[in-house]
């Protein structure tokens, strides 16, 4: 089964959703069976590589609120990553363009199993507790080597533009998709779920489309071809 994650590495509620989606994903029965990708999508397409300010005035003119409604957003958001085991620092947080954060995820998707989702997990991390410059191509490398990937490889990537058509491709999907806000799981290409479920829906949603790509095949039914519905024999009850 495929899960599709579309994510931008600087939006909260997608560190959220991340833990959320792994609690259920602990919990799902094949679990073992499920490929997550990570899939691209830019909150600020038009982002610098690093943009100047207070976090909180960016949030209150971008969402045309006062400071005091966002620091109370951004205390609201604490309280929310902090029940998942997540450590947020909006004081500290460096925003930037993510473009090439998500041409290293779609190189860490080709380089080899897991490494996606470390290098998810690490930009993450490194954007909401330890205040990283997330649009700075040194940091981006070392971040990556941090999460597995080869440095040498990482540098070509980003000095070469590779991938940038794989990470168009995403958003051009979210856009046919009518995404307009992440995260936005897409599960087997026929289930959605959007934003940062809690675990317990998207583990029934894991479920739901499971059950539905793997129908139950009825076998050595008593009574099947002769018109007699069975009692309570064997193991089983009819009705």
């Amino acid at each position: 089964m495929k899960v599709e994650i579309f994510s931008d590495v600087v939006c909260p509620w997608c560190a959220v959703g991340k833990r959320r989606f792994e609690a259920a994903l602990g919990r799902f029965e094949h679990a073992d069976e499920v490929d997550v990708v990570w899939r691209a999508f830019e909150l600020d397409p038009h982002a610098p590589s690093r943009r100047q300010g207070d976090y909180a005035d960016r949030l209150a003119q971008k969402y045309g609120m006062s400071r005091e409604q966002a620091v109370a957003a951004n205390e609201r958001l604490t309280a929310a990553g902090a029940a998942e085991g997540l450590a947020f620092h909006f004081d500290k947080a460096q925003p930037g363009n993510t473009f090439d954060a998500h041409r290293l995820l779609h190189h860490a998707r080709s380089s080899g199993s897991g490494l996606q989702d470390a290098l998810k997990e690490r930009l993450l991390v490194a954007y909401f507790t330890e205040g990283e410059a997330i649009g700075d191509r040194d940091t981006l490398v070392r971040l990556a080597v941090e999460a597995g990937l080869d440095g040498e490889e990482c540098r070509a990537v980003l000095a070469e533009n590779c991938y940038a058509e794989e990470v168009r491709g995403d958003e051009r999907e979210a856009s046919e998709l009518g995404v307009t806000g992440v995260p936005f799981f897409v599960i087997d290409g026929k289930f959605g779920i959007p934003g940062a479920q809690d675990a317990e829906t998207i583990l029934g949603v894991l479920r739901r489309a499971w059950s539905k790509a793997h129908p139950l095949e009825m076998a050595g039914v008593p009574g099947e071809g002769t018109g007699e519905t069975a009692a309570c024999e064997g193991e089983s009850c009819g009705v």
